[in-house]
């Protein structure tokens, strides 16, 4: 078990698939429709970023780099309203706080439809409608309240499309991968207990009675990132001439990617249905992130997403070893780096695009152009793990009033985080809102980081190897 390989097979033995954020087929029963709508890559657009172009703008964008189809986290009317005038399909979404009051009144799944639908289609080529995104990740009373509302709201909406005369949109729902209490091997792919029965049994119902998609929130990039040293970069971005064979099937996988999709498709086997057709309504690899983010980084990046698009668009398709020759609608996350997203750093740096506009990296949605040639791309310094010491400071230009609310919440937690900056004491001078800010990040970061929290600060905060300290004050710092 010493090898890359078998290291790697220990490791996924007991992962729980981890998630956080494709392309789309219209689910159509017509199958050449679906393979049709199956060959074009899709994109997610999120806007949770203050610096991003207008959706008139983004639009564009997106027809630029040859989407065929494009994800929304809403039904926001401006952006449907500019789509009308393209020829990209579109996926909408129920925000996950309507799920209750649709799941328990027929006449607010109308009321929805007529709104975020009925206004735009068929002008807007709307061809799915996703209830919630990733309800299921997280388990709170209230959480576990939307979880028994998610089939009920889906069949409601279908209802209300049906009344309508529309037949040609399809009703989903984005699920993480940590709705698996298993996934490797693959054939081990079970869902976790508490939902397996209550939520996911009538969700396959559901779906396998509507000839809808299982739309899968997947990425490589977490699992592999756990463990970098022993987990193979290669096999993670589609380019390792090493196998793995599952002990119980035989089948033989070349890339994490179909590890995770064909773990799904065995956990839906085990509950009565092994046909519900797959749709990844968000995968893609990090342009950057945090110092102990191993990975991230644009050349990762670039080959994850362009051999994706290799992968998906392949005539006749490739599909998993499950399903050989299967079509996977994609959608690729996302089309911005979201400069407002919470979390570590990554979570900012998933976009193709600058928010000017401008490719992070060259990519091709059509699948018909060459591959670039990595050699242009920065070489990464981050596949392996970073060790030694990281300190958190206050961002250059952040403004003087934001910094200050930071700085007392951070000095507010703990008498002992910021007891050096008292008068007097080592670490007061130079007196300036930047220098006491920094220590108080780094001392809150040093102090709490074990209970999960971040160097970021609302975006007032950067990590940085280079001591900020001077020669009598010494800035705490974290030890990777």
């Amino acid at each position: 078990m010493s090898s890359p390989m078998a290291s790697f097979a220990l490791f996924f033995f007991t992962l729980i698939v981890l998630s956080s954020s494709c392309r789309y087929a219209i689910g159509s029963p017509n199958n050449k429709t679906f393979l049709s709508l199956a060959s074009r890559i899709g994109i997610n657009y999120g806007r949770l970023g203050n610096n991003l172009p207008s959706p008139y703008q983004s639009i564009n964008l997106i027809k630029s780099i040859n989407a065929g189809h494009v994800k929304l986290y809403d039904a926001d009317p401006e952006t449907l309203m500019v789509l009308s005038q393209t020829n990209l399909y579109v996926t909408i979404m129920v925000p996950n706080n309507q799920i209750i009051p649709i799941g328990a009144d027929q006449a607010a799944a109308d009321n929805w439809v007529n709104t975020n639908v009925l206004a735009h289609y068929p002008q807007t080529r709307i061809r799915f409608v996703l209830v919630g995104n990733e309800i299921l990740s997280n388990n709170s009373d209230q959480d576990k309240q939307t979880w028994s509302s998610l089939v009920p709201a889906m069949r409601k909406i279908v209802t209300s499309l049906r009344a309508r005369g529309i037949h040609n949109i399809k009703v989903g729902t984005s699920l993480a991968m940590d709705v698996l209490r298993t996934s490797f091997p693959p054939s081990s792919g079970a869902f976790r207990e508490e939902v397996a029965a209550p939520v996911m049994l009538p969700l396959l119902k559901f779906l396998n009675g509507t000839n809808s998609f299982f739309f899968l929130d997947v990425y490589p990039y977490f699992p592999w990132s756990t463990d970098p040293v022993n987990n193979p970069l290669d096999f993670a971005l589609f380019q390792s001439n090493s196998t793995y064979t599952d002990p119980q099937t035989g089948l033989v996988y070349t890339n994490l990617l179909d590890q995770m999709l064909d773990s799904v498709i065995f956990a839906m086997t085990k509950l009565g249905y092994p046909n519900v057709r797959l749709a990844i309504s968000e995968t893609g690899w990090p342009n950057s992130g945090d110092i102990d983010e191993t990975g991230a980084n644009i050349l990762n990046a670039a080959t994850y997403n362009r051999n994706l698009i290799k992968k998906m668009t392949a005539n006749p398709p490739i599909g998993t070893p499950v399903r050989p020759g299967s079509p996977i609608p994609t959608f690729l996350f996302s089309l911005f780096n979201e400069n407002q997203k919470p979390g570590s750093g990554t979570e900012r740096h998933w976009g193709i695009l600058n928010p000017d506009g401008t490719q992070i990296y060259e990519i091709d949605f059509s699948g018909t152009r060459p591959v670039p040639s990595p050699g242009s791309l920065p070489k990464p310094s981050n596949n392996v793990p970073f060790k030694g010491n990281v300190w958190c400071v206050a961002v250059e230009g952040a403004s003087e009033a934001e910094l200050q609310q930071a700085l007392n919440f951070a000095c507010g937690q703990s008498n002992a985080t910021c007891a050096a900056l008292a008068p007097g004491r080592e670490c007061y001078a130079p007196v300036s809102l930047t220098w006491h800010a920094s220590y108080a990040f780094s001392s809150y970061w040093a102090q709490f980081r074990n209970q999960s929290s971040r160097c970021y600060f609302n975006g007032l905060a950067r990590e940085t190897t280079t001591n900020p300290g001077n020669e009598h004050c010494t800035f705490p710092s974290v030890t990777l």
